[in-house]
């Protein structure tokens, strides 16, 4: 028996017997266990799961065991994946940290840095926003004008960052600052870690579409940032930028696996809307033909995403691809979403009526929700400008 064999058995015994029975069903918001200085567990059978992963590393199973992570190599993080899907554990912890941050501060960040951040990360123990945008820095993002001015032994931050996720629940912020206006744009920023109980930061949510209030603009007034606390060298942030938007797209092309999950499969939730004939068959044929291409489309994209895996892991990365997977994954979201309200009709206006079923309430927010997919982590319309040029070599 190969050493990759002998893996599988071994992580799938482990899993049996770690993952509480309950950390085996469908995700539900609310039970999303996020890591932070202020965390709560939704049960203890949560908690029993997350310290389990925590403990071995497995909340972030590729990054070296001398931060805390797993140590484990792609191949052995993929039987993980594999064998977490088979059982339909749900994730141990969900952090921006562990998607984003971590990777960037690994390739980039000090050592004094990584023990100080990494191990925090996989344990869960800092809760992570991430502050790029600014209400005139979207799209193009380089624009940004919180400055960074040096005075000495530390950084006096002003500015404002908008759609930072979740930022009224964080511990921490790392943030694009600008440290020399007179250089050309991508040349004057630089990548800072802020504290979010430093004094002269306040957050304030905004309502979303959904009802949620997920997003925040955050505010720096005079706040002081210790030197240490600069991540890369002064000056050329943008190269950790964009270190960490290669993960951040890589992360929204993936979101499905992570969102709230419908109490049925999409064939079972049209065949108990729309019925069945006797042989199984939807009634519907139009739907139907929808769904069979959707189910077509999800599996080509995971054929994508195999393909990437086994550059990644040959060295031979196209840099191409996670600009494709970011376009195509929350594209092919709320194509999902959409369907799903043509499955449910009438049913999909639900938004809070006692008469309506926990799925209709779900479909209907979700499909509200993420709308924001194809913003956040750069518009599809940038993207595929930025595709159309990178990928596809046409003139600007």
């Amino acid at each position: 028996m190969s050493d990759l064999n002998t893996f599988r058995e071994e992580t799938r015994a482990w899993l049996l017997d770690n993952c509480p029975e309950s950390q085996r069903q469908p995700i539900v918001k609310d039970e999303q266990i996020w890591g932070g200085r202020k965390r709560e567990f939704p049960s203890a059978d949560a908690q029993k799961w997350f310290e389990a992963m925590a403990d071995r590393g497995w909340t972030a199973p590729t990054w070296p065991k001398e931060y805390g992570g797993g140590g484990l190599s792609p191949d052995e993080a993929k039987i993980l994946q594999q064998e977490m899907a088979r059982l339909g554990c749900r994730p141990a912890l969900y952090e921006i940290g562990i998607w984003m941050f971590g990777p960037a501060l690994l390739a980039f960040g000090t050592e004094e840095q990584k023990l100080e951040h990494i191990p925090k990360i996989v344990r869960g123990e800092i809760r992570w926003a991430q502050g790029y945008s600014e209400p005139s820095a979207g799209s193009d993002l380089a624009s940004l004008k919180t400055k960074a001015e040096d005075c000495g032994d530390h950084f006096l931050v002003n500015g404002t960052k908008i759609w930072t996720t979740n930022a009224h629940k964080a511990d921490w912020i790392f943030c694009l600052v600008r440290t020399n206006p007179d250089a050309p744009k991508q040349q004057g920023i630089s990548f800072l870690l802020i504290d979010m109980e430093s004094e002269g930061v306040s957050v304030s949510p905004i309502e979303l579409i959904s009802g949620e209030s997920e997003f925040c603009q955050t505010f720096f007034d005079n706040v002081k940032v210790p030197k240490a606390n600069l991540v890369g060298e002064l000056n050329k942030g943008w190269d950790v930028a964009k270190e960490l938007l290669k993960h951040e797209r890589a992360m929204m092309s993936s979101m499905e696996s992570m969102t709230e999950k419908e109490e049925f499969s999409l064939v079972d939730l049209a065949k108990q809307t729309l019925g069945a004939d006797a042989k199984g068959a939807l009634n519907n044929p139009e739907v139907r033909t929808k769904i069979a291409a959707l189910d077509m489309e999800m599996q080509a994209f995971a054929q994508l995403n195999e393909r990437m895996f086994y550059q990644h892991k040959a060295k031979q990365s196209d840099p191409r691809l996670p600009l494709l997977l970011k376009h195509i994954g929350t594209k092919q979201l709320q194509r999902k979403d959409e369907l799903l309200l043509e499955i449910l009709g009438n049913k999909s206006l639900s938004w809070e009526s006692a008469a309506s079923s926990h799925t209709e309430h779900t479909v209907t927010r979700n499909w509200a929700f993420d709308k924001a997919h194809t913003i956040a982590g750069g518009t599809s319309e940038i993207q595929l400008n930025i595709i159309a040029k990178r990928a596809l070599g046409m003139a600007s």
